[in-house]
């Protein structure tokens, strides 16, 4: 009990002391609002589609990639996207809550905590996992995203879905562009080894110091300016929303995802790598970036961007607690 709580605490709290920096620091006005805003461009544009890119062609053979562990994934997400959806419009009639709060219970914070969590948890074979992972959880979190919101908001005059936009905005996401990058390095890579050329992406040093330098900065600047953007009050009206979607978030899509993986990890042949992905995608708080889409979109992002604060301070607890459990059962 004693080491897997150790090793929790090792794996998550250095993530939690990071965005509690963050919030420290623009608390005492040494970060302000216009650097927060562009520090997270920054992160979304440039630092992780780099890290993503480094971490997929981190892997030794494209042939290592279990296509089950992606499968489970996808298909996990999904799946608390249509039981989300149900258990949510049971809940509420007010469609712009109904909205905001199937998203919450979907989308997590795989990209800022997730992927830096996994590598926290197994390595780098953890953070090659979590980033073959993006390639795929990512572009879904934003197609069910956008066909959500735009089926629930508070405007009393329905849109159909822009299946156009909606992909147009998937392939320009740059954490996309980082993913497939990696892949198609990864591919070029496997087809040198078949022809026996000994070439690769890492013997161009300048280059190849230089991506991992960027990947190097990118988790701790992201977690900083995460915490920047938090602020924190109380909304007595919303408390039932808040209580409702943290739960099911923090709580009711994480012992889903992970007891099920949990139970079939013989038969899918899962291993610790898959696991933290699996933390990642199932157990991080709601992403940030769903306040936004919720505010454009004319869902509720007052409750947006209080599930975000709320889910992200409970998950430290949560996370913790989840990492502990998977440590006594071997997993890590």
């Amino acid at each position: 009990m004693g080491d897997a709580f150790l090793f929790a605490a090792n794996s998550v709290l250095p993530i939690i002391i990071l965005i509690a920096l963050g919030y420290f620091l623009k608390r005492i006005k040494l970060l302000t609002k216009e650097f927060l805003d562009v520090g997270n461009k920054l992160t979304f544009r440039v630092l992780l589609p780099v890290m993503l890119f480094v971490n997929v062609y981190s892997i030794d053979r494209i042939t290592d990639i279990n296509i089950v562990f992606v499968l489970y994934g996808v298909v996990g997400v999904f799946a608390v996207f249509l039981l989300g959806t149900a258990v949510t419009c049971a809940f509420t009639k007010d469609s712009a809550k109904r909205g905001t709060l199937i998203q919450a219970i979907f989308r997590s914070n795989y990209a800022i905590i997730g992927i830096p969590l996994a590598a926290s948890l197994f390595g780098d074979k953890g953070a090659a996992a979590a980033g073959v992972m993006s390639a795929f959880c990512v572009p879904l979190f934003n197609i069910l995203a956008v066909v959500t919101l735009t089926i629930f908001n508070g405007s009393a005059e329905k849109h159909t879905v822009d299946v156009k936009k909606v992909l147009l905005g998937v392939v320009k996401n740059p954490l996309i562009i980082g993913t497939v990058m990696g892949l198609v390095c990864l591919g070029i890579r496997e087809l040198f080894v078949m022809g026996n050329i000994a070439f690769r992406l890492s013997d161009v040093t300048i280059v190849y110091k230089s991506l991992e330098n960027v990947k190097a900065i990118c988790t701790p600047f992201a977690l900083i300016v995460l915490g920047g953007k938090f602020e924190f009050s109380a909304v007595p009206k919303l408390r039932n929303e808040i209580i409702f979607g943290t739960v099911l978030r923090t709580v009711g899509v994480p012992l889903l995802g992970l007891s099920a993986a949990y139970i079939f990890r013989d038969a899918f042949a899962l291993g610790g790598e898959h696991f933290a992905a699996y933390v990642g995608v199932f157990a991080t708080p709601v992403a940030v970036s769903s306040a936004i889409m919720a505010k454009e979109m004319g869902a509720d992002d007052e409750l947006a961007g209080q599930l975000v604060v709320w889910t992200s301070l409970v998950s430290t607890l949560t996370i913790f607690a989840i990492v502990t459990a998977l440590v006594m059962l071997g997993i890590f």
